[in-house]
């Protein structure tokens, strides 16, 4: 996370800490993102206050909604291509998924699981918020390069969808 964090700072990304709250508090970190099993939104943000941002996994629409309901600022969706950190991760069945989700939600709808440079333009005309990853940036020699390039491709994303209308 030291080396991370001041890289993610510099590019202005969110560093947010997969699954432990704890960790996310004592890095400074800029938010968490919980899965189904990793406690509570309102334990997140009782411990880590407004202005950390607290994300929820959802694998469908029912768990999207109840996110939303109890506070989450992001759902995140997935696993969109199965997963190389997380080896119980859901694969989506269809990224059609993710059209349904952000039609029906109102809070950014991020994709995650097992995205990289090679499929992350997949992801077009989703309607997404934006991506997340982990193992794309830990499985590299240049942690910076490889961010930068996710980075780039994240933004050509979130540029089509502004360019849709949404």
């Amino acid at each position: 996370i030291s080396e991370i964090k001041p890289i993610c700072d510099e590019a202005g990304v969110p560093l947010i800490i997969n699954d432990d709250i704890e960790i996310c508090k004592v890095s400074d970190a800029s938010g968490v993102h919980l899965g189904l099993s990793d406690g509570s939104i309102a334990e997140a943000r009782k411990l880590l206050g407004e202005e950390k941002i607290i994300g929820a996994t959802a694998h469908n629409l029912e768990e999207a909604l109840a996110a939303e309901a109890e506070g989450a600022d992001y759902i995140g969706v997935g696993a969109a291509f199965g997963s190389n950190s997380k080896g119980d991760a859901i694969k989506l069945p269809s990224l059609d998924v993710y059209n349904l989700i952000t039609s029906s939600v109102k809070i950014p709808v991020v994709a995650i699981g097992g995205i990289d440079i090679d499929n992350i333009g997949t992801l077009a005309g989703r309607h997404l918020a934006g991506v997340a990853v982990i193992s794309a940036l830990f499985r590299t020699q240049d942690v910076k390069k490889s961010a930068e390039d996710l980075r780039n491709m994240a933004d050509k994303l979130q540029h089509e969808k502004l360019r849709s209308g949404i």
